[in-house]
């Protein structure tokens, strides 16, 4: 802002410029500042030492391979031929196993075993089940046979689908089928929600 002083010899005009407040706070931290100096160095370590890097993707694949192989049982000859499974995780409601176990509930797919060898059908059920449960649904028949056309006539695949289906945590329950659906050479199985 400037101003005008009229001084007593009106022949001589002069200007003079008033102090304005930002010239204040310059002038006030320039007298604050006077004795600071500055640092040497501008690098600041940081607060906190970085983590070393983790390969998370790789170690979730690796354990996905490791789910998928599904470990087999140690004895063949646990199960005999005519005999039913049943299994079921905590918490499943006995009415809901109940209406599994009479085929009330409606199957919206199913894997056909047959003719297939243990690696093979490993294989298939380690594709299977994760896509049903991906399209949303919930309950599949999977027909693993009973085994008739086997080496000493035991039911290989039934009993390997016993011990590999409770290592999977798709599966909620399974148990054998009514006779109309191939009895026990089939299981209906449970499958848990996909989370979305």
């Amino acid at each position: 802002m400037t101003c005008f002083t009229i001084l007593e010899n009106p022949t001589f005009l002069t200007m003079t410029k008033k102090p304005t407040s930002h010239d204040k706070d310059a002038e006030l931290f320039r007298e604050m500042m006077d004795e600071v100096r500055p640092i040497a160095q501008d690098k600041i370590g940081p607060y906190r030492q970085k983590r070393p890097a983790r390969p998370i993707k790789r170690l979730e694949d690796n354990k996905q391979v490791l789910q998928d192989m599904m470990s087999d049982p140690i004895a063949l000859d646990e199960i005999e031929t005519g005999e039913e499974l049943l299994f079921s995780r905590p918490g499943i409601q006995p009415a809901l196993m109940k209406k599994l176990r009479r085929g009330q509930l409606s199957r919206e797919a199913e894997l056909d075993l047959h003719r297939m060898t243990a690696d093979e059908a490993r294989q298939a059920i380690a594709v299977f089940l994760p896509e049903m449960c991906l399209a949303g649904k919930r309950c599949v028949r999977i027909i693993h046979g009973k085994g008739y056309g086997s080496f000493n006539k035991l039911p290989v695949l039934k009993i390997k689908l016993n011990h590999w289906l409770r290592q999977r945590d798709e599966v909620l329950a399974f148990c054998s089928a009514r006779p109309v659906d191939g009895g026990t050479g089939a299981l209906y199985v449970l499958l848990k929600k996909a989370a979305r």
